[in-house]
């Protein structure tokens, strides 16, 4: 029997309305109370549907929808058409009722307090989030083992590197025990024991908690290492829902995004031709 969905969207968009100023002179002033305005489509009839316990990759290149998607997912941004659900809910209908219930990390984003150790951090989001202290220490242990964080928990966050910021970004995304983690290129920039760090931790994660990820990533060996089915969203639209194993054109762990797309559109493109 097949597992819930605990992610869900139908025909999901997003529209923003971008100004430009105009060019030229009128009556002798240059237009600025006028500009030209118009519509910019970064998500365009969206559909998924993710069980739980499933780990997702979704993958494009820069400007396809990717972050704008999560985002709606996570009530920071409003559908202009379309629905978006969590749990059953809207997210931005009920933002608290499913913040309760998702982690987010963001990349090139952090929620760590940046003059602060990284232990502070811990403990003003025990307090946001209501954590009961027993539960709070239990996760805080179990993760800065799976993490390694005890080397630099009390160091001001400001003071750590990308990787170790990363590792204490996703520690503090899992302190209340989410059942959804949203994770936005979360590997970028990160060196190559960083990654394996990061990775590890998710596996070990989805693993003993079925915790459902949605990962963003430019990254193959992201999608290769962690995920069995993939999304490929392109100028706002999903052009592939499957495995990994059945993408078209699929290439190796080590090629680029560029790559993996270039190969995904030939193959596509000849199959439409047979």
């Amino acid at each position: 029997m097949p597992s819930e969905a605990v992610i869900r969207t139908h025909d999901l968009r997003k529209t923003f309305r971008v100004a430009k100023r105009r060019h030229g002179w009128l009556g002798g002033v240059r237009s600025l109370v006028n500009p030209i305005v118009h519509e910019v489509v970064a998500v365009d009839g969206v559909n998924l549907s993710i069980a739980r316990g499933e780990m997702v990759a979704c993958l494009g290149p820069n400007g396809a929808g990717k972050s704008t998607t999560i985002k709606m997912l996570t009530g920071i941004l409003v559908p202009t058409d379309g629905t978006a659900e969590v749990f059953g809910l809207q997210p931005h209908d009920h933002r608290r009722a499913v913040a309760q219930r998702m982690g987010v990390v963001f990349g090139q984003r952090t929620q760590l307090w940046w003059d602060l150790p990284l232990r502070d951090s811990f403990d003003l989001l025990r307090y946001i989030y209501r954590i009961p202290t027993r539960r709070f220490a239990h996760n805080l242990g179990v993760f800065a083992d799976l993490l390694d964080l005890g080397a630099f928990i009390d160091t001001p966050v400001r003071q750590l590197s990308l990787g170790q910021r990363m590792r204490g970004d996703l520690a503090a995304a899992l302190l209340h025990d989410p059942e959804v983690l949203y994770l936005d290129e979360p590997t970028i920039g990160l060196d190559v024991v960083a990654k394996h760090h990061v990775r590890s931790f998710l596996q070990e994660l989805n693993r003993e908690r079925g915790v459902t990820v949605l990962l963003t990533t430019h990254d193959m060996s992201d999608v290769e290492r962690l995920c069995s089915r993939l999304v490929i969203i392109d100028r706002g639209r999903v052009l592939y829902d499957g495995s990994l194993d059945a993408m078209p054109g699929r290439v190796g762990e080590d090629a680029t995004l560029e790559d993996t797309l270039r190969q995904f559109y030939e193959q596509s493109s000849r199959a439409v031709l047979v």
